[in-house]
């Protein structure tokens, strides 16, 4: 790939010596023109203010609207052109448009995404969208592979954003309370009680994160075994579960859910799902199927999309797929449904929680952005990384293009 200076940018090649993935590859002049006039005609409407360096204004927000300044025009079009959703997210992992409100602007464009693209050009969509490449299935091997690339980046970045509890998933707020470590205990507990987790529960937890629910968990009576398949996590959790004094009721194996044996009283799994893979769901809810006993109850935790978009989704390859989880895929609700039911489990129960992951996002962004600067080795472009998926994830939730739920699930199937 060869990196180009264009008219507009002259920051271009150092930001590609540090980040390979945001060298620009020769300008194609009809690319880059059509990404422009597609944009043009997506934002004449919405309400946001696009400005250019000429003074030029797009869009039909007013005063207040957030704004979108494009500081290198001609690059962010040409990244546009050659890489749609993807190079909107690189350019401003590289500078090319700013926003004081990043998740404000990016909410509309969330709330239109099935249709940004006119009608008569969506046919094309197939050869303009990345296909997710062969290296990212979710193999054992490759789960490990994927895992690793977020969840072992450093334990000092995940510090900097979360909660003291380290719990990296939906809180569920209270009635007229902010307080982001109560709601992420509220939230546990909610998932606790949907499995009837109790003293003696014989516990199995897919996805152990930093350890908070299975400590939880195991200060109400249970007996949990958990699961992980990241080393910075593994290691985390048992020096936390030995500080907590509860060595001899929480197990943490190193462990592929495909590798769990046993038998369980109840299975939780707050948003470890969405690393499984789409051609790896059956087996996943198999494996619930497998190690619940007759009659046990299993709740998990689970981020969606609208079930067309995941059919109109699924193979290909995002901008979050390259840059924070690979190998990721949400499901719709029907597809936990179905999933489940064909593994003979039946859903009893759910409950929704979209709106305060939009609150819990919230957080997550203030946090980063009071102690990204305290974090040593970040560039900035992995400081405008990590802004921009924190603020892209919150657009989703509040334009409702994502939800997650809490799934209340019970095994049907006949004593073994």
């Amino acid at each position: 790939m060869t990196t180009v200076h264009l008219r507009d940018d002259a920051t271009v090649a150092p930001v590609a010596d540090r980040w390979p993935g945001l060298a620009l590859p020769r300008p194609d002049a009809v690319r880059s023109w059509l990404a422009e006039r597609l944009f043009r005609h997506a934002v004449r409407a919405m309400p946001v203010r696009v400005v250019f360096p000429s003074g030029e204004r797009l869009g039909a927000g007013g005063a207040g609207s957030p704004v979108m300044r494009l500081v290198r025009p001609a690059t962010f079009f040409h990244r546009l052109g050659e890489g749609a959703t993807i190079g909107f997210g690189e350019s401003y992992m590289a500078g090319d448009w700013t926003s004081t409100d990043p998740a404000g602007l990016l909410t509309p464009f969330a709330e239109r995404v099935a249709v940004l693209v006119p009608a008569p050009l969506r046919s094309l969509r197939r050869w303009v969208d990345a296909a997710r490449p062969d290296d990212e299935r979710n193999t054992v091997v490759g789960a490990r592979r994927n895992i690793h690339r977020h969840y072992d980046l450093s334990h000092d970045l995940f510090a900097a954003f979360l909660d003291e509890s380290m719990t990296y998933s939906c809180a569920w707020f209270a009635p007229g309370s902010d307080d982001l470590y109560a709601a992420q205990q509220r939230k546990i507990d909610g998932i606790l009680d949907l499995a009837g987790v109790g003293a003696g529960t014989r516990l199995l937890e897919i996805g152990t994160g930093w350890g908070s629910l299975a400590i939880r968990a195991a200060r109400r009576g249970a007996h949990v075994t958990t699961l992980t398949i990241s080393t910075e996590q593994y290691e985390s959790a048992r020096r936390r579960i030995a500080d907590a004094g509860l060595d001899e009721r929480i197990t943490v194996l190193s462990r592929d859910y495909r590798d769990a044996s046993g038998h369980y009283d109840a299975v939780v799994s707050v948003e470890m799902i969405e690393a499984v893979g789409d051609e790896y769901w059956p087996e996943y809810f198999a494996t619930i199927g497998r190690l619940l006993v007759p009659g046990g109850r299993a709740a998990l935790q689970a981020i969606t999309m609208p079930h067309d978009r995941m059919l109109a989704t699924l193979g290909t390859h995002t901008w979050i797929h390259r840059y924070v989880f690979p190998g990721g895929q949400l499901l719709s609700v029907p597809a936990v449904e179905r999933n489940a039911a064909s593994a003979g489990l039946a859903v009893t129960e759910r409950i929704g929680l979209g709106q305060h992951y939009v609150r819990t996002l919230n957080h997550w962004r203030r946090r980063f952005l009071t102690n990204r600067e305290n974090l040593p080795g970040l560039d900035d472009v992995f400081g405008r990384m990590w802004e921009f998926y924190l603020a892209y994830c919150e657009a989703g939730f509040r334009a409702g293009y994502l939800d997650v739920w809490q799934f209340g699930l019970t095994n049907h199937s006949r004593p073994r």
